[in-house]
């Protein structure tokens, strides 16, 4: 049986071109371009939690990169390097081949070195972190949202919480829109794209992606920035044909492991946005305001009544968020 040190050589040791001394050392040595701060994130994902035990491996490795590249999207940082602990319940190497092919898929596709970690033997987590760059004093962040404030979203919010739905046999979809459904659940498309054109171009104020759900991850951004959000349901994205209609809003509303990006941006931007979308091949949907509060969220019907909600979002130690 292949040591730890041997799988780390055989599958996960690559080159680090963005990196002065990659793995192989106590630890790395990184050396950030002149001029830029660095963006940290990690995210662990656990089996039985975050990803179903017979997920696809390369898939896994895919998303479990991904969803670290969705937060310093957010920030509108550029990726740069990223380190991958992990504790496997044995060293099975069919399996850690395909989840390394899938990991470099995705570094590949976004110009990540991976720069170090570990390895031991428990129950399968897999914990990333990564780095990115941003320019000093520049990054999109939660609390910088302002009154008056138009609201968007990219891409299509909710499928990934229907292609859970699916898998758990919670609804039955047509085949296509199933299929549609949990590849974006197991290969989330970072908006890395996205996160440094709003910086660059400076079209948003605050950002942040949806990981635990559109509602309770707006709610973050009202809180920081001492305003409220308010989303227009008339606004939102049309659900997809084929689903059940109650259980699809509730996907897109609260579902969570999206990993697109929220944002706030001004009135005065959306011509710039709409022509950002049609760049990026990427739906941007204006779906509310920001407007003076506490920091809270509320969801209106054509009306403009509050409609009530009873789950914003995914909680690990709570049921449901009020």
């Amino acid at each position: 049986m292949p040591s730890e040190f041997d799988l780390i050589a055989r599958y996960f040791a690559r080159p680090t071109p963005q990196s002065v001394l990659g793995p192989g050392d106590d630890c790395a040595l990184l050396a950030p371009s002149p001029g830029m701060e660095l963006a940290i994130t990690t995210d662990m994902l656990v089996s039985g939690t975050h990803f179903l035990p017979d997920t696809d491996p390369y898939q896994l490795g895919w998303k479990a990169l991904a969803v670290n590249l969705s937060d310093l999207a957010a920030m509108g940082a550029r990726p740069r390097w990223i380190l991958l602990a992990g504790s496997l319940p044995q060293a099975d190497e069919s399996w850690i081949a395909a989840f390394a092919d899938g990991l470099f898929a995705c570094a590949g596709r976004y110009g990540v070195d991976l720069v170090g970690g570990d390895t031991t033997r428990g129950p399968l987590n897999l914990c990333l972190t990564a780095l990115g760059e941003v320019a000093a004093g520049s990054a999109l962040r939660r609390d910088q949202a302002q009154d008056g404030d138009d609201l968007w979203i990219s891409g299509q919010p909710g499928l990934a919480a229907l292609g859970l739905a699916q898998l758990q046999g919670r609804t039955q979809l047509p085949e296509t829109l199933a299929s549609r459904c949990i590849f974006a659940l197991q290969q989330p498309l970072p908006r890395v794209e996205l996160g440094q054109a709003l910086l660059n171009g400076k079209l948003a104020h605050a950002a942040i992606d949806v990981s635990d759900g559109l509602l309770a991850d707006l709610g973050h951004i009202a809180e920081r920035s001492d305003v409220d959000g308010e989303v227009f349901l008339a606004q939102m994205p049309s659900l997809p044909a084929g689903a059940e209609p109650l259980l699809a809003r509730h996907c897109q509303l609260a579902g969570g492991d999206d990993y697109e990006l929220i944002f706030t941006a001004s009135p005065g931007k959306r011509r710039e946005l709409a022509e950002l979308a049609i760049r990026l091949d990427l739906p941007l949907w204006r779906i509310g305001r920001m407007v003076e509060g506490r920091g809270e969220v509320r969801l209106l019907d054509e009306n403009g009544e509050v409609l009530p909600v009873t789950r914003k979002g995914f909680d690990h130690f709570a049921q449901d968020i009020q």
